[in-house]
């Protein structure tokens, strides 16, 4: 089975989707039966070890992300690779380029909806521009031979849009990188902080959805006793005296010493698809608090960490004292013991097999609830 994956959504500190098809053509390389091919944007055309860049320009301001201009090129790349099954992680060039090749090819594509973009697009340009957007997801997904989605919320959004065929597949986490052998007593003392201190952490990105507003206010409530690292690109640099920020991309390795030295996750985000950050504190050893909102209601149990309402810094901060009134400890466990459980990347892995041979003419695994 030859398996050709393509996006645009790949760049230097890009997130999930990176992060993904990294881990998918590293496990899918053991499998003697199975052959890996990425298609990702570059500076220009090369291949090494199964990764073709096709050449794209820039995208000015966007931490390395590259816009395909031109369908042909893509094409091309699946006309030489001759690939069994085609899968698109982006709603852009890249995903008619391969519904393009399959006329040609005869192979079925499969689209990964890892972003929401009708809720960004409304989020950025209104309401009207965002409900234009779903006519296009409809219409491009109805396209496809099969849908995954990473979360049942996102499945049920498509479904709601009219796309049939519509999967929920999770993704997974690296339990290696992301473990508690990598904590650290010494972070707290690096921040100036009493042992005693309780140590919140958010890592990602300081965009618009992240919310990064409602945890500097539920700090601002919290007091002294507790304190926030901000920890990613494009963070607030006004930010009150109990909160630390590391204003930068932060490699897995680091980030993983950051995270399982820390006693909490705080997230505020409300519209995330999956939210592997959640998923990485977890396999880290610490428990997390979030909003009730979007795969975080998916993601965390009760026994991993605690959930608030949305946009509701009250409601945050009361969810901190109740967790800290808890063994943050034990709770911190359990999430180890849960993504251990659930979100392992062999699993996911083997999920994802089942979906290809499924769309070759092989048994279907089960179809999202809508």
């Amino acid at each position: 089975m030859h398996i050709a994956d393509m996006t645009m959504f790949y760049a230097p500190a890009s997130g999930g989707v990176r992060t993904y098809l990294d881990a998918k053509h590293r496990r899918l390389g053991h499998y003697p039966d199975v052959r890996h091919s990425l298609l990702i944007p570059g500076a220009s055309s090369s291949h090494n070890d199964g990764i073709y860049h096709v050449a794209a320009p820039a995208l000015p301001f966007s931490n390395g992300y590259r816009f395909p201009l031109r369908v042909s090129p893509w094409r091309n790349a699946l006309h030489s690779l001759q690939p069994d099954l085609i899968e698109v992680g982006d709603a852009y060039l890249t995903a008619w380029a391969a519904l393009d090749a399959r006329r040609q090819l005869d192979v079925p594509v499969i689209g990964f909806y890892h972003s929401d973009l009708p809720l960004l697009v409304s989020n950025r340009m209104g309401h009207w521009m965002g409900t234009s957007v779903e006519a296009y997801i409809s219409k491009l997904y109805g396209n496809f031979d099969r849908v995954l989605a990473p979360s049942q919320v996102m499945a049920d959004k498509l479904i709601a849009m009219g796309v049939e065929n519509v999967y929920a597949q999770p993704l997974g986490v690296d339990l290696a990188v992301f473990h508690p052998r990598h904590r650290t007593p010494c972070l707290k003392a690096e921040l100036g902080l009493d042992e005693n201190t309780h140590l919140l952490i958010f890592a990602g990105r300081g965009s618009k959805e992240k919310n990064l507003p409602v945890l500097l206010q539920c700090m601002k409530r919290l007091g002294s006793r507790y304190h926030l690292l901000l920890v990613g690109s494009h963070m607030p640099t006004q930010v009150p005296d109990n909160v630390s920020v590391i204003g930068r991309f932060c490699k897995p390795p680091y980030l993983a010493q950051l995270l399982a030295s820390a006693d909490v996750l705080l997230h505020a985000g409300d519209q995330e698809t999956f939210g592997l950050v959640i998923l990485e504190a977890m396999a880290s050893g610490i428990p997390v608090i979030a909003v009730a909102a979007g795969a975080f209601t998916e993601i965390v149990t009760p026994e991993c960490g605690v959930l608030c309402q949305a946009n509701n810094p009250r409601s945050m901060a009361c969810a901190v004292r109740e967790l800290f009134n808890q063994d943050v400890r034990e709770k911190g466990r359990a999430a180890r013991r849960h993504v251990e459980a659930h979100y392992n990347w062999d699993s996911v892995i083997n999920g994802l097999l089942a979906h290809y041979r499924a769309v070759l003419g092989y048994r279907l695994p089960a179809l999202a609830h809508g």
